[in-house]
């Protein structure tokens, strides 16, 4: 009788253990699989998202440039793919892209209007007009002044007639390294050059200021690297 009362005490006790141990485990079973899937699952990537890529490839008139991100000056022109016209600007002499513009005050504006440190380019589809060179042969002679120009350090300077669309002009030209550019003369503001050349479907504008003519093999130099730099593979 002793025996048996002291059965049936211990047995509901027994009996709750017995069904304890198992929910304990599998509760603890579950948790490892939730958490192993939550390491699995957990996202690896940082919230600054992708760079950027240094360079764009462009199509202008058909014909691919590559083209540094930061160089390009208009923020709407700043894509891949086909475009009418791409403006660009490169420090100088070095041809890197300028960094990000400074911040201009009242008392810094007057030298940053007199500083030019770089070189301005323009790329656009020419669709067929009349190539740069066929304007130096072919429309320019017809505005020059007929007084011929002795050439200096192996650059020929000619005036154009005041009478013509390029009165305020002069025409510079040189054979070796091969250079054109039609420059505005210094007045309120420093004179200016300007020099094309067409590469495949596309008219390649190059600005630059008249005074660095006094070291015109460097400018026409500079003018060919940027071209080759940035001439996409040809297909």
């Amino acid at each position: 009788m002793t025996l048996f009362s002291a059965a049936s005490l211990r047995s509901p006790r027994t009996r709750t253990r017995a069904h304890v141990v198992p929910i304990v485990l599998g509760g603890a079973a579950a948790m490892a699989a939730v958490a192993l899937v939550a390491y699995l699952l957990w996202p690896t990537w940082g919230s600054g998202g992708a760079n950027a890529p240094d360079k764009l490839p462009v199509s202008v008139g058909g014909t691919l440039f590559n083209l540094p991100v930061t160089a390009i000056r208009m923020k709407i022109q700043r894509h891949s793919g086909p475009q009418e016209r791409i403006d660009l600007d490169f420090l100088y002499p070095s041809l890197e892209p300028p960094g990000a513009p400074k911040h201009v005050t009242s008392d810094t504006a007057e030298a940053a209007l007199q500083s030019i440190d770089r070189i301005f380019l323009s790329i656009a589809a020419h669709h067929d007009a009349l190539s740069p060179e066929q304007r130096t042969t072919t429309i320019y002679p017809r505005y020059l002044d007929q007084a011929g120009a002795m050439p200096a350090d192996g650059l020929t300077m000619r005036m154009f007639r005041t009478d013509t669309p390029y009165g305020s002009e002069d025409l510079y030209s040189a054979a070796s390294p091969a250079l054109t550019a039609r420059c505005t003369r210094d007045a309120a503001t420093p004179g200016m050059c300007l020099a094309e050349r067409r590469v495949g479907g596309a008219d390649l504008t190059f600005r630059f200021p008249r005074s660095w003519l006094s070291q015109w093999r460097d400018v026409a130099e500079a003018m060919d690297r940027l071209t080759a730099q940035l001439r996409g593979p040809r297909g």
